[in-house]
């Protein structure tokens, strides 16, 4: 199982890095896109659809992408009710599994579907157009920042894993994993204060927007598994050996950008 983690991760990364550094303008907004989409695909069978429901869902979501491009003005927004959901997940979550009377419908979970996606696609977005920031960079940090915390959180809960996290959601976490995985991105963000000036705020606020950030990192994970729980599956799909389905490796960086956004916001830079 690490084998083939650590081998699809060796693939995934490369082209992950040429999407993110390479592509510019509608070229980057098509490659999230394709990612989004895909998870889109996924979605709609977490939450029951096949064959040709499937596909229409999946096309909705590709339309709203065209739709948000050509109408820019409403980036900010889309951002914003991505924000909005964030926050309601988390009642959601924690009151898994009597919360899942709020959204068993199919119609709920076709809405929670694009609040989860379409967010994190116009997130990516505007901070790759950002003329203010480097946003490339930013990009890049959340990316390590995640997969820092996925990795510290790994290890740190084979090693000394015992309190359950959320064990009504996803009994497989930890304390000591999400601690081990907050340290692990905290580290990062200290090469990054101090080995760079992509941060130019205190280093406190910074290192207080980055537990943030890995907080609601998290609860994109969590999410996707009180979805996936009460379908009664483990993955989204096996479309990428040893991590599972496009949404099992987004499903972080979904709730991390408009989060991100967010606090940049706040801290008047974007």
């Amino acid at each position: 199982m690490l084998k083939e983690r650590i081998i699809t991760a060796l693939v995934l990364i490369p082209i992950t890095l040429w999407g993110l550094f390479y592509l510019t303008g509608g070229a980057f907004a098509t490659f999230v896109g394709v990612v989004v989409v895909l998870g889109a695909w996924e979605w709609a069978k977490l939450i029951g659809l096949a064959g040709n429901s499937r596909l229409t869902y999946s096309l909705a979501c590709a339309l709203l992408l065209v739709v948000l491009w050509c109408a820019s003005t409403w980036a900010r927004l889309v951002v914003l009710i991505g924000v909005i959901w964030w926050g309601l997940a988390w009642f959601l979550v924690i009151g898994f599994p009597a919360s899942a009377s709020y959204w068993k419908t199919c119609k709920v979970r076709y809405l929670i579907g694009f609040l989860i996606l379409v967010p994190a696609w116009q997130g990516l977005v505007l901070l790759k157009q950002s003329i203010s920031l480097p946003g490339n960079w930013i990009i890049f940090s959340l990316l390590l920042f995640i997969w820092a915390s996925d990795i510290g959180a790994y290890f740190a809960g084979k090693a000394w894993g015992k309190d359950k996290l959320a064990p009504n959601v996803s009994p497989g976490k930890s304390w000591q994993g999400f601690c081990g995985g907050l340290i692990a991105a905290l580290v990062i963000g200290l090469i990054i204060y101090y080995r760079s000036d992509l941060i130019r705020d205190s280093l406190l606020l910074s290192l207080l927007c980055l537990v943030i950030l890995v907080v609601f990192s998290v609860l994109g994970d969590l999410t996707e598994s009180m979805f996936k729980r009460e379908a009664g599956l483990k993955d989204s799909s096996n479309f990428l050996p040893g991590h599972g389905g496009i949404l099992d490796r987004i499903d972080s960086l979904t709730a991390a950008v408009p989060i991100a956004i967010l606090l940049l916001w706040v801290l008047g830079v974007m």
